[in-house]
Parts: structure tokens; sequence; C-alpha cells
């Protein structure tokens, strides 16, 4: 194998929190070659790291021949004009969410892959999340029948004060957490979006951005996303919640569980009636039924975590594999948000391919 030779723009949270410790773990797929930040000191401390080249300056770097890949992850302002400098020098790119904050920069970002020699890729990273693809592999079996509703929830009390809880730095819910959440509904729909509902609110925050998020999406197929993202909630709902009509699961942490009717069981041919009921409160709704209680471990059948999206982008890079996340569903993805800033009907902008 050849690494992949990458540098990183943006040594914060994300870059030297999140980026480095992910490829800290595949050195036989890449190697972090140069890294930037206006904060000198920041990319003098990647040079320590890894000895790599530090710069000051995102031009810059990019006239380094040695670079073929730049990990994103600066603040949100800055991805769709650094993602479109670094295709234009050459570059693959790998760009964090929010991957644009307006359908004006998904369109600059659309144009310039079309022209790049490079390819560019979406960091949605949470598409990888084990819980997310195991409850996916539960609806897929059939065993909950006829799922007409999910919901997601990730819900905290925090007061933040940082960057990402002012509008004017593109903070806010929608850009934050929203891409994760809005990207799983959008999967979990698996059908095109017939209409949208929702709430912003500042609840615990302090800056002016959205810190309390409610998103109801329908399907064409009748299924209904119910989906909350909150930094105002003392107490939490579990992460999932579906309902089907043979059965139901919630996943919390690590724990999924199910209650559901036994795959052969045929629910009794039964006909409402009119009549008077009897005066010992019956609902006519007949004998039990032979549920099936269980918890499991979240285990999906193929192995993944939140770093595998790493792998899959080396196999698109150096192998020509697919990238699971495709322009269309990133791009389906912004469109949902900008249509909730802008608080009007459902409009289809993109399909969203399921």
């Amino acid at each position: 194998m050849t690494p992949i030779r990458t540098a990183i723009a943006g040594i914060g949270r994300a870059g030297w929190g999140m980026h480095c410790p992910e490829l800290d773990k595949r050195p036989h797929l890449f190697t972090i070659v140069a890294a930037c930040d206006i904060e000198p000191d920041r990319a003098d401390k990647m040079r320590e790291r890894y000895g790599c080249r530090s710069y000051a300056d995102f031009a810059e770097m990019l006239a380094d021949p040695a670079i073929e890949l730049v990990s994103i992850a600066t603040p949100s302002l800055l991805h769709v004009p650094q993602a479109v400098q670094a295709l234009q020098a050459g570059k693959h790119v790998f760009l964090e969410k929010p991957i644009a904050l307006t359908l004006a920069g998904v369109e600059q970002l659309r144009r310039a892959a079309g022209q790049a020699t490079g390819q560019l890729f979406f960091r949605h990273n949470r598409r990888f999340e084990p819980a997310f693809t195991h409850i996916r592999e539960i609806i897929a079996s059939g065993i909950l029948g006829w799922v007409y509703e999910i919901k997601l929830r990730r819900n905290r009390y925090q007061r933040r004060s940082d960057w990402q809880t002012l509008l004017t730095c593109g903070g806010g819910q929608l850009n934050n957490w929203g891409p994760h959440l809005i990207d799983h509904a959008l999967r979990l729909l698996e059908s095109p979006v017939a209409g949208l509902w929702r709430d912003l609110k500042r609840t615990a925050t302090v800056g002016d951005a959205e810190d309390h998020i409610k998103i109801v999406l329908t399907g064409e197929n009748g299924r209904v996303i119910d989906l909350e993202i909150s930094d105002g909630a003392a107490l939490s709902e579990p992460e999932y919640i579906v309902l089907g009509d043979r059965g139901a699961l919630i996943c919390q942490g690590d724990t999924i569980t199910l209650r559901h009717l036994p795959a052969d069981y045929a629910l009794p041919d039964e006909r409402a009636s009119a009549d008077t009921p009897g005066m010992d409160y019956s609902f006519g709704k007949g004998g039990p039924l032979p549920w099936v209680s269980r918890a499991m471990p979240v285990a999906p059948s193929t192995p993944c975590d939140l770093d595998s999206i790493w792998d899959h982008l080396y196999a698109a890079i150096r192998q020509g594999a697919p990238f699971p996340i495709t322009h269309e569903e990133a791009f389906g993805v912004v469109a949902v948000i900008e249509q909730i800033r802008r608080g009007s009907a459902f409009e289809r902008t993109f399909d969203q391919a399921v």
C-alpha cells in the first residue's frame, strides 16, 4: 500500500482532536506531510509531532507538490472557498461538515469538482456510526414490519459560548450536529421527501444561534422522521426509536432493545364493531400477543466505527472504489438545511438518493 500524502488545514478541535488521532491509526494508508493554521504555534505542534511541513498561509501550502490530499477542518465559513481553492490546485479534498452554508456554496463546489483533476469527498463520518448501521440492518430484515416512524435524538444540556454559537460564524446546531442527523434522516426515510416542518430555538447557549432544533420529515412512502437536537435538554431520550406495525426498537448508548412479533405469526383476522360495548371496560382488543422482547449489543454485521470513512477514502483514491457518500446525497443535506433556515414549504431542490 502506498500511503496518501495528506495535509491538514485547521489544527483545532476537528483537525487536531479528530483527524489526527484517526490518521494515527492508519499510518499504512495516510502520511501527514503538511499542516496549516493561522495560529503559528498550532502548525508548529504538527511539525513537532509528525515531522511535517507547517504553513500559516493556505495558498502557500497548496503550492507544495508533495501534497495529494487536503483534509479541511477549518471553521465553517472557510469550507467552500478553501475546498474550491484546493481543487483548483489539483489536490484531492476531504471536506468537513457543514460542506457548505448555502446552496450557492453547493453550486461553487459542484462547478469546482466538475473542472478539477482531484476528487472532492465529504466527511459525513456518522454514516458509519455502528448503531445507525445496525438499525438499518434490522429495518431491512422486516422484523418490525412496516416502519412508519423513526425518532432521532441528540440531547444534552450545555451552555456553550464558542464561535459555533454565533450566526455570523456559521454556528448553530443546524450546521453542527444537523448535517449528521439530517443525513441519517434522509437515508432512513428511504423515499424522496414529501414534506418538512421545523422549529428552531435558542435555549441554553449564550450566542445568538439556535441550540434546540426540531425537524419532522415525511416521505412519499408515508414514513415520518422526527429529529431533535438540543443543547437545552437536562434529561435525554434514547438516540433512536423505531416504530413498526409488528414491533419497535429503542437504542441508547451501545444497547438496542427490541419488542416484536415472531416472523411467522399472523395477526388474527378481526373486524371492528359499532355495537355498544360491554360494561367491563373491554376495548375488544382480543387475546394477548406473543411478543418477543430482547436486548442486544450494537454490533452491525459489517463492523464499522466513525473512523471507517478514512478506509473508504483510501479505497476511493488509490483503488477507484465508489465513495459511499455521493455528491448528491451531501448536497441534499444542505438543501434541507437551507429550506429549514428559510422556513418555507418543502421544495425538491435535489433528489435524495436512497
